[in-house]
């Protein structure tokens, strides 16, 4: 499976990019998510390993999101891929952020998932201060839910705004 866009290639994961992943999630990448960075290789590692198996059993799919080129801008994830309503999550490394990719690449995943026909709709969190993932999300078909209010294991404080996309 490979989707490709205008300016993007997007495929699942593989350990040739375990080094870009670990480089690349940062303290400042995960500012307003659930996640932590890693805090070596290996967990790391393991972190992305389970998400092998969850995609290899049909659970999820685990995307890493590179430039035509084949420069590694970040990773789009799909959860629940067994359930009605999808999770989507999406993280871009800090130098590929602003020029438009995320909103090419979670187009690239939602229409992906459209063409299965099989989802009613998909369901997107961002954190209220968040603000460029909160308009990535209205740049959508959209419908908003309720307000989160999150304490990660590692003690940050997050407000979930929770969408509904459509289309």
């Amino acid at each position: 499976m490979e989707i490709r866009t205008q300016r993007l290639v997007l495929r699942p994961y593989e350990p040739a990019f375990l080094e870009d992943y670990f480089q690349e999630f940062t303290e400042e990448i995960v500012k307003y998510q659930y996640p932590d960075p890693f805090p070596d290789m290996e967990a790391a590692g393991q972190a992305l390993s389970g998400f092998a198996r969850d995609m290899e059993a049909g659970d999820m799919l685990e995307l890493v999101i590179l430039s035509q080129s084949g420069e590694f801008l970040g990773s789009a994830e799909v959860f629940g891929l067994r359930e009605e309503d999808p999770e989507l999550g999406l993280w871009l490394k800090s130098a590929a952020q602003g020029a438009g990719y995320g909103y090419e690449a979670l187009r690239a995943v939602v229409d992906y998932l459209n063409g299965l026909g099989k989802y009613r709709h998909y369901i997107y969190e961002a954190d209220v201060r968040n603000i460029p993932s909160l308009r990535l999300a209205e740049k959508f078909r959209f419908e908003k839910g309720e307000l989160q209010e999150v304490a990660t294991e590692s003690g940050k404080e997050l407000v979930l705004q929770v969408y509904r996309i459509f289309e």
